[in-house]
């Protein structure tokens, strides 16, 4: 795919220190992009220097310490992005939270901490991003890392017991971001920028959302995708010409219902 007219140019990652983030932060790189990698926990950043380290010509690297639900941590980290580099030409939303109790069993602070990580943040750094990118006359991308569950309303995890037995208000903060990627794309198309915006929408994937909300062995047996499966959808969505937007790409592991 011809990737080469991106080499060079400025990603922004959020929750660029595992998972998917990770995986996309490497693909990046190893494509020659250079990546700020924007996460709340710092240690992966060390990993993702450690595996770039005896690959010759990748993209430069640089880990910020960011807690993409407060305003100000996203305006500072992207200010030593502009500070280093003159700007962002790929934005990827990676960073979200997830809770597994339900909604009814649920309190306000929960609700906040998934809205304002899950909407807010996306909404934030993409304003962000564009901005940069209508300033200096470029061409940009905007990736918005969604889930399935941003179209449709979970069936499985639901029991009358109080526990870890729902999705919380996950899927709303889901269904707000495909509703954003649209409007956003929108408005792009009505101001002539040469911006695109994709979604991409993973099902079941080894991250560590599951195992930091300690939901037990729910997802064994379950087929599952692997971050970099996300990764490279990412990188062939960035692959295609400036004609062409591919606006929404769903990608789930075969045999997962």
């Amino acid at each position: 795919m011809p990737i080469v007219r991106w080499g060079g140019k400025i990603a922004v990652v959020t929750g660029a220190g595992s998972g998917i983030g990770a995986a996309i932060t490497h693909i990046l790189l190893r494509n020659r992009i250079n990546v700020f990698g924007f996460d709340i926990e710092t240690n992966g950043f060390e990993t993702i220097k450690t595996k770039i380290s005896g690959i010759s010509n990748v993209g430069f690297f640089q880990g910020l310490k960011c807690d993409v639900s407060r305003e100000y941590d996203i305006c500072t980290a992207f200010d030593v992005v502009k500070k280093k580099f003159g700007g962002v030409d790929i934005m990827v939303n990676n960073a979200a939270v997830v809770d597994y109790s339900r909604v009814i069993d649920s309190n306000r602070k929960s609700f906040e901490r998934l809205v304002n990580t899950n909407v807010l943040a996306v909404a934030t750094c993409t304003r962000i991003a564009v901005e940069s990118m209508r300033e200096r006359g470029v061409e940009g991308h905007i990736f918005n890392i969604n889930s399935v569950l941003g179209h449709e309303i979970p069936l499985q995890g639901f029991s009358e017991e109080k526990g870890l037995n729902g999705f919380n208000i996950y899927p709303s903060t889901k269904h707000a971001t495909v509703a954003l990627t649209h409007t956003v794309r929108r408005e792009l198309a009505a101001s002539k920028l040469s911006i695109k915006i994709t979604s991409i929408s993973p099902g079941l994937t080894k991250t560590n959302l599951a195992k930091r909300a300690n939901f037990g062995n729910f997802f064994d047996g379950i087929p599952a995708l692997e971050p970099e499966d996300i990764a490279e959808a990412l990188l062939y969505a960035l692959a295609m010409k400036p004609e062409v937007q591919i606006t929404e790409l769903t990608i789930r592991r075969t045999g997962e219902s």
